[in-house]
């Protein structure tokens, strides 16, 4: 019977050394996870860095805070109005790192020829040049190159699918 109620004791003094509620217990460098497995601690502390956004000039940035893409109807390398109003806030984000390189990639969707893709991907990839070049950013920041069909965005036949690798990306080199 004694060693029952031991048993017991320990079990509960084991228990007990192990939970703290301390407020310094947030500070020490553990992680703070709830019973379904969900951390309640702040980002800062889980992933040991003040948050802030993306680095400016950063590709991230570009994406976060102007949009890297614009899409084209088929057989199209014209500019829309919200493509031209993209490009436009890319080339406002451009003048502010005057240093920074960029490369215009142009797509097409897989119908289509090999060469023919190309070559549209490439009169895409232009168009968005020109449009940025005619906004002031410097055409020496600007290289424009075509992937046509081979690099797709959203893999699969269909019009929605075709939709979305009708595009023009703008990556930071």
């Amino acid at each position: 019977m004694f060693a029952r109620y031991f048993m017991i004791f320990a079990a509960v003094l084991v228990v007990a050394a192990c939970s703290s509620t301390d407020d310094e217990s947030l500070m020490d460098d553990q992680m703070i996870v709830t019973d379904d497995g969900v951390s309640d601690a702040p980002l800062s502390t889980i992933y040991g860095e003040d948050l802030q956004g993306p680095s400016a000039g950063t590709q991230a940035d570009l994406v976060t805070n102007v949009g890297d893409r614009i899409y084209f109807g088929t057989d199209r390398f014209d500019l829309s109005a919200e493509a031209r109003s993209v490009l436009e806030a890319q080339a406002t984000w451009l003048a502010q790192f005057p240093n920074l390189a960029i490369t215009i990639e142009g797509h097409a969707d897989e119908r289509g020829t090999r060469e023919y893709n190309l070559a549209l991907g490439d009169r895409r990839a232009n168009s968005v040049k020109s449009y940025l070049v005619a906004l002031g950013v410097s055409p020496s920041q600007i290289n424009a190159i075509s992937f046509g069909k081979e690099r797709p965005a959203v893999p699969g036949a269909g019009e929605s699918a075709w939709a979305q690798n009708r595009r023009s990306v703008t990556r930071v080199d």
